[in-house]
C-alpha cells in the first residue's frame, strides 16, 4: 500500500480502527479471528492500527497487542488515554499510570502515537503537552496528539510540544474542521487521522431504511442512521454510486479516495472486520481521482443537504 506521514510517522495510507474487534458495532469476531483479521490486515498492507484504552474496558488493547507481538517493530500502534480526574496526584503520574497499564495490555515498551481522548476543558492542554514532552523524551511514547480538538487548542498545545496528529470525525457527512483544524494542521505539519472516515458505515451504501443495529451498536444512537435520514440522505449514495461506476469502484472507495485526494497527510483510519471489508477500503488507496472528477465531486456535494450526525452525547445515552 501507498504510505504517507504523519510528522515523523511513515503509516500505511489507510489504516485500521479497532475499535469494532471489541465492541460498538453488534457482536464482535472470536478474540482468536480478531488477532488473525488484524494480522492479515498487515498481510495486505496496512502498518498502521488505532485502539484506546475505553475500548472493550481494554480489552481491545488486549487483543491488537496479542496479534502485533510479532510484528511490533513493523507495526505503527496508536492508543487513547481519557483524563477525567486530577485530584489528589499530578498530571504527569496520572498520565504515566495510563500509560503504563496501556504498555502491558499493548505488550510493548512504546507507543508510536499516543492520543488524549477527548480535550477535557477543564485540563490546561499546555500542561498535557508538558507530560508529553517528557514522555517522548523518556522514550515511552515517539509521538502525541488531541482528539476533536478546536484550532486554538491544537496551536496552543503545539507551541509547548509538537502534535504528529490530530485525530477527530471526518467524513463527506461530517466535514466541520475542513474550515480551521485541517488547515492549521497543513501549517504546523500536524497529520490528520479520520475517524468514521465512511460514517460509521453509511457511506458505503450497505444499509437502508429497513436496517436494524441491535445490542451494542453505536448506530442506533448516530441520528444519520434514523429511517427518515437514511432515506433524506439518499442523492448522497446516488451521487456516490455514480462516481463508484465512472472508477469502476465502490462508493466506499470514492469516499476514501475524495479524503485522500484531499491533503497528504490525512490518513482514515475505517473500522473493518472482515478481509472482503480490507480488500474493499484499503484498494481505495489505489482509485486516483483526477482534478477534475474531485471538482465534480465537491460541486455536486455543495447542492446535498446532510441530514443527521454523530455526537458523543447521543452516543453515551445508549450506556446510561
Amino acid at each position: 500500500m501507498k504510505s504517507r506521514k504523519l510528522r515523523e510517522l511513515n503509516v500505511s495510507a489507510i489504516g485500521l480502527g479497532c475499535m469494532g474487534f471489541s465492541h460498538g458495532y453488534g457482536p464482535a469476531p472470536e478474540r482468536g479471528e480478531s488477532i488473525r483479521l488484524i494480522r492479515r490486515a498487515f498481510e495486505m498492507g496496512c502498518n498502521f492500527f488505532d485502539t484506546a484504552e475505553v475500548y472493550g474496558a481494554g480489552d481491545n488493547e488486549s487483543i491488537v497487542g496479542e496479534a502485533l507481538k510479532p510484528l511490533r517493530q513493523q507495526a505503527i500502534l496508536a492508543t487513547k488515554l481519557h483524563i477525567s480526574d486530577t485530584r489528589d496526584k499530578s498530571l504527569k503520574a496520572i498520565i504515566t499510570a495510563h500509560l503504563d497499564a496501556s504498555l502491558q495490555r499493548l505488550q510493548t515498551d512504546y507507543i508510536d502515537l499516543y492520543y488524549q481522548h477527548r480535550v477535557n476543558k477543564d485540563i490546561p492542554v499546555e500542561e498535557v503537552a508538558e507530560c508529553m514532552g517528557e514522555l517522548i523524551k523518556d522514550g515511552k511514547i515517539r509521538g502525541w496528539g488531541q482528539s476533536q480538538a478546536t484550532e486554538q487548542e491544537l496551536r496552543r498545545a503545539h507551541a509547548v510540544t509538537p502534535l504528529t496528529a490530530i485525530q477527530s470525525e471526518y467524513s463527506i457527512m461530517e466535514r466541520m474542521f475542513e474550515k480551521d483544524v485541517i488547515p492549521a494542521c497543513a501549517e504546523l505539519n500536524i497529520g490528520f487521522v479520520p475517524f468514521s472516515p465512511l460514517a460509521s458505515g453509511f457511506l458505503s451504501g450497505k444499509h437502508n431504511a429497513q436496517s436494524k443495529f441491535t445490542g451494542d451498536d453505536v448506530r442506533k444512537g448516530i441520528t444519520r442512521y434514523y429511517k427518515e435520514n437514511i432515506l433524506a440522505n439518499q442523492p448522497l449514495i446516488d451521487l456516490l454510486d455514480q462516481f463508484a461506476s465512472q472508477k469502476q469502484a465502490t462508493a466506499a472507495q470514492i469516499s476514501l479516495a475524495w479524503m485522500l485526494h484531499k491533503n497528504d497527510f490525512i490518513v482514515p483510519i475505517p473500522g473493518m472486520r472482515s478481509e472482503a471489508r480490507f480488500k474493499e477500503n484499503f484498494g481505495a488507496a489505489d482509485v486516483e481521482l483526477t482534478a477534475p472528477e474531485f471538482q465534480q465531486i465537491e460541486t455536486a456535494l455543495a447542492q446535498i443537504e446532510i441530514y443527521g450526525n454523530r455526537t458523543d452525547e447521543d452516543i453515551a445515552k445508549l450506556y446510561r
